[in-house]
């Protein structure tokens, strides 16, 4: 007697490459809810940070910033050739809107003193400003820690030469936390290294013919590389009212070194004038 049993049919399944498998999934369009696609950041677009931000006083810099300005949540890096000669220039425009809105700034360790009538046009006074001396590297350190740790500063202003990645970390973890603006102004070598920060700026001053101007280069933020530098106009506050633009197509008058004079320097005019009469 043969022993019964039930023979099952496989069941035939077509077979599909893995790349054929990988278009059908891409021709399947992925509906993501709103509040998700909202929060989705593509690498190809500019990132729109969800934190505060300040205009900058310069429409072409608010144009290539996440957010349209200057950010809160977050640590802003300025890489500088020399420190203690741009950072106001640039910064000038967002201090004077805090002080308007009765904000305090803290600047710590910075390498020459504040000059105060120099911070007056951009509508920033003495109560609105407070010094932070820190010789070393670790109180300034320390000093700027405990400022974003507080939150309660309207923006803190800190130099940070020589700073560890670690260190970055931890400051960019606190300053995550505050609603305040907070900038770091580190060398132009330090572009080179990795930072924590979002945001990486390198700012320089521009030729003789170019009008007081800045060269920004916005090295890192949260959307494609920006191909090309930023020429904003930014002159020393009050400066302009008391010396002239330095484009180099305004006129000049021509000025002489006469011999007379030693080290004076006179107009052309003045010196043919004094030679004309000694002949009489």
């Amino acid at each position: 007697m043969q022993p019964m049993f039930h023979r099952q049919e496989a069941l035939e399944v077509p077979a599909v490459s893995v790349s054929e498998a990988s278009a059908l999934r891409s021709c399947r369009p992925v509906v993501l809810p709103p509040a998700v696609a909202a929060a989705v950041w593509r690498g190809d677009a500019l990132g729109q940070t969800v934190s505060t931000t300040w205009p900058s006083g310069f429409d072409a810099l608010d144009a290539v910033l996440p957010g349209g300005g200057w950010p809160g949540f977050g640590l802003t890096e300025l890489l500088l050739p020399q420190a203690g000669t741009l950072e106001f220039r640039l910064l000038g425009p967002l201090l004077g809107r805090i002080a308007a809105e009765g904000g305090r700034m803290v600047l710590v360790g910075p390498p020459i003193p504040p000059h105060a009538p120099g911070l007056l046009p951009h509508g920033v006074g003495t109560d609105a400003l407070i010094w932070v001396r820190a010789d070393t590297a670790a109180e300034r350190l320390w000093a700027t820690e405990q400022l974003l740790k507080a939150g309660s500063c309207g923006a803190v202003l800190s130099w940070l030469p020589a700073v560890r990645s670690d260190q970055l970390r931890r400051l960019q973890v606190h300053a995550a936390a505050s609603a305040a603006p907070a900038f770091l102004c580190r060398p132009a070598h330090a572009a080179r290294e990795s930072s924590a920060a979002p945001l990486r700026l390198v700012a320089r001053a521009g030729g003789v013919g170019d009008d007081w101007q800045l060269l920004v280069d916005v090295v890192k933020r949260k959307g494609p590389p920006l191909a090309h530098a930023l020429a904003l106009s930014a002159p020393p506050a009050g400066l302009p009212q008391v010396w002239p633009s330095r484009r180099v197509d305004a006129p000049r008058p021509a000025v002489v070194v006469s011999r007379e004079a030693g080290h004076a320097v006179v107009r052309a005019e003045a010196a043919q004038s004094r030679r004309t009469a000694s002949f009489h």
